[in-house]
């Protein structure tokens, strides 16, 4: 896991990143590139502790839970990008070959994440995945796994890089 994931992380950002910081900021630059695309998100860190604090309210968890569960939806969709982008290049070669594409395998792995976003009230993650519910272009589902990822870096930045790096 760690191999695949330092090799995942040299293929996100061009380079193994040296530190957490200089990690952070390329997260960072991922999500304002991203941003500009026409069905663009905007993505932003101060957005997450308000999550935390909605979340703790409506569903009468403490700090301490809210945080682990936060940490386990970051490492999820970490471990569920491969399955995701497997998918939708599954999707792209059926299309190539005028196949009628089988989107429900994405779509099922996209619902189980979706459901995790909606219980802890990450507004973005959830946006972003029903946006890939709905979406048949392959182009904008790869997009929108760019944004699931950017979206999980910020949401808890140590974690991602915990698990990117195996460190």
């Amino acid at each position: 896991m760690i191999k695949f994931a330092q090799s995942f992380s040299k293929k996100m950002f061009g380079a193994e990143p040296e530190t957490y910081i200089e990690y952070v900021k390329k997260a960072k630059e991922r999500c304002e590139k991203l941003k500009e695309s026409e069905d663009g998100f905007e993505l932003r860190e101060n957005r997450y502790r308000t999550y935390m604090a909605t979340a703790k309210e409506e569903l009468g968890l403490d700090d301490e839970l809210i945080d682990s569960l936060l940490e386990d939806f970051v490492k999820q969709i970490i471990d569920t990008l491969p399955q995701f982008r497997k998918y939708v290049k599954k999707i792209e070669r059926e299309q190539k070959k005028r196949k009628t594409p089988d989107y429900q395998p994405l779509r099922d792995l996209v619902h189980k994440n979706l459901g995790v976003a909606r219980n802890l009230r990450i507004d973005d993650a959830e946006n972003i995945l029903a946006g890939m519910m709905k979406c048949d272009d392959t182009q904008k589902l790869f997009n929108y796994i760019d944004y699931i990822e950017a979206c999980a870096i910020l949401l808890k930045p140590e974690v991602a890089y915990s698990v990117y790096t195996g460190e």
